[in-house]
């Protein structure tokens, strides 16, 4: 599925402050998708979900990326960080959670390309590249689109940085996602 190349980069130092990235007062850059207009598929395949109080749980993870930062959810009982944000806690099934800020940057940890065939709506972009990310100082890993970068310009153990996605088209309130870019 990737290419393991051994001439990437050592890792960061392992006592890098986890919140070096989430607090800089440095915004991530920010890119534009759109969507189109019409739209060929029912609403349930869209890709970029529902984000108000009234179709997700989750909506604060989409409220704090939108405002420039990425996070998940932490319980309070037991302390488990899991990505994405829950609302009840796999480990100790509390419901008590707090979202806490992740940091903006990583390691590649994984990566492939679509290259034949992509999910509906995206298959102008093909080729793309997606990878696996560890972020820095946490253990958190999540998968994401590597944005500006082909195949071949990447490497396990790259360092990439986040990118925040406004989404145009059909919707009912502004939609954003999540990407990442090589630093």
């Amino acid at each position: 599925m990737t290419d393991d190349h051994s001439d990437t980069d050592e890792s960061p130092d392992a006592n890098t402050n986890a919140n070096a990235s989430a607090d800089s007062t440095d915004e991530p850059d920010r890119v534009q998708v759109t969507v189109p207009d019409t739209v060929e598929f029912p609403r349930l395949l869209d890709f970029y979900e529902r984000q108000t109080e009234e179709t997700t749980e989750i909506v604060e993870f989409y409220d704090r990326l939108r405002e420039g930062s990425l996070s998940t959810t932490e319980c309070d009982d037991c302390g488990a960080v899991h990505y994405p944000p829950r609302i009840v806690c796999p480990e100790c099934t509390s419901d008590d959670l707090s979202y806490v800020s992740l940091p903006h940057e990583g390691e590649l940890h994984a990566f492939t390309e679509v290259r034949g065939t992509a999910p509906i709506g995206m298959t102008d972009d093909v080729p793309f590249a997606v990878g696996v990310v560890d972020l820095d100082g946490v253990d958190v890993r999540l998968s994401a689109r590597i944005e500006g970068a082909s195949y071949e310009d990447l490497a396990i153990g790259d360092r990439v940085e986040l990118v925040l996605v406004d989404i145009e088209g059909p919707k009912e309130q502004d939609r954003v996602f999540y990407r990442f870019a090589p630093v």
